[in-house]
């Protein structure tokens, strides 16, 4: 049984691997005992896991010290994961990965098991951004470090395409060396023959996913995009929450219709309820919970808390800009609104974000940002301690007008 396993991985790695490595694995080398990766659909975690067992393998696919299980894999149901951890470990694998760890029941209590039974086994599992990981009777939080993955930002986008090496930046970087720092990566594009601006723009509309240079057809690509959102909504949050209903999927999906037919979005709760036959206001919350939590939207409040609180949000946006080209009506697929998802997307990574009374963003409890194009000035901010503007169509910036396109440097 397990030799059919080995060579599932040895085929999986092979066709998975992919020669960028994202800030991902830099960032988090994985050295846990036992490790979750969650994230959206497409943003790579597949790749991830085969590039670490590679990179601590010598790069070889054949190796018997590690080992990688799609979870949902059509061989795997005849067994259970702790059978074929228990047959791999005892033939001396120290290694074992488990992706798409959603779809298969019973995962938390039998990771738990393995994780138990077998003290030198290292394990690594991947699912939706939407697993729930501390819930039911098999707690995992206390056994698992868990690490939240994103998709690219326009730093990796521009290594990928123009095979140069980037440094990231801090925010508090940016905010006092945002002039230097321009001008060096402007530097570096140019010597490949590319041009900071342009490269944003394609990056706005298809650089937020690793797989883009696999789509020649921008089109096909798109379709790509919502077919993992109909994937996301009909099959990951089923397998994660069993008790919802056909019908609850279908209000779930009308409710991301309206949101993506009007973003930015600002929630009617009371009008929402009736457009979607929601009895109680508490369901409907939780709804848009479960479409952040997939990956697909993104909340915030003016407390800057999301909805871990359950508060109404002041505002929603589709996830990252490209969505938006994919799935956003024409007329809500403005500039303006492509401008302010990017900003939002880069910094909710690593910073909070709240709805500041004047301006567009309240970063950290300190700065206040107005985001739009060149023009743009400080009259909606003036008088504002600690206030930017984070401007699109300027290659470098001035005193604390800031280019747009420097905040996909963060990661």
């Amino acid at each position: 049984m397990i030799e059919d396993f080995f060579r599932l991985s040895q085929n999986f790695i092979k066709i998975n691997n992919r020669d960028y490595k994202r800030y991902f694995l830099k960032s988090n080398p994985l050295n846990n005992r036992f490790s979750f990766i969650v994230g959206q659909r497409g943003i790579g975690k597949t790749t991830a896991m085969t590039q670490h067992i590679l990179s601590f393998y010598n790069a070889d696919i054949f190796t018997s010290k590690a080992i990688y299980i799609q979870a949902d894999h059509f061989l795997v149901g005849s067994h259970s994961l702790y059978e074929i951890a228990e047959q791999f470990y005892n033939l001396g694998g120290e290694l074992i990965c488990f992706d798409e760890i959603h779809k298969y029941p019973n995962w938390s209590m039998e990771l738990k098991s393995i994780n138990d039974t077998f003290p030198k086994l290292k394990i690594i599992a991947s699912g939706s951004s939407a697993l729930e990981i501390y819930r039911g009777s098999h707690d995992l939080s206390r056994r698992a470090v868990v690490y939240k993955m994103f998709g690219m930002s326009i730093r990796e986008f521009i290594e990928m395409t123009a095979n140069i090496n980037i440094e990231s930046y801090s925010l508090e970087d940016i905010i006092k060396n945002h002039k230097h720092i321009a001008h060096d990566i402007i530097n570096m594009v140019e010597k490949k023959d590319k041009k900071i601006l342009a490269l944003f723009k394609e990056y706005l509309e298809y650089g937020y996913y690793p797989y883009f240079n696999e789509y020649k057809d921008r089109g096909l690509f798109y379709l790509t995009l919502e077919q993992n959102i109909h994937t996301t909504l009909e099959s990951d949050l089923i397998a994660i929450y069993p008790s919802l209903s056909g019908n609850s999927i279908k209000k779930i999906k009308k409710l991301l219709s309206i949101i993506a037919s009007s973003v930015p979005f600002t929630p009617d709760l009371k009008n929402l309820k009736t457009l979607l036959d929601i009895g109680d206001e508490r369901t409907l919350k939780t709804y848009i919970k479960y479409l952040e939590d997939a990956g697909i939207i993104l909340t915030v409040s003016k407390s800057g808390k999301g909805l871990r609180g359950f508060e109404k949000p002041e505002k929603i946006y589709l996830n990252n800009p490209n969505l938006i080209y994919a799935i956003a009506t024409p007329d809500h697929a403005d500039t303006g609104n492509i401008r302010e998802t990017f900003f939002l997307n880069m910094l909710h990574t690593s910073c909070k974000v709240s709805i500041p009374a004047k301006g567009d963003f309240f970063i950290n409890d300190r700065y206040t940002f107005e985001v739009g194009g060149k023009n743009k000035t400080f009259t909606q901010i003036k008088n504002i301690k600690n206030s930017f503007l984070a401007v699109d169509d300027i290659e470098i910036g001035v005193g604390n007008k800031i280019p747009l396109w420097i905040f996909g440097f963060m990661y």
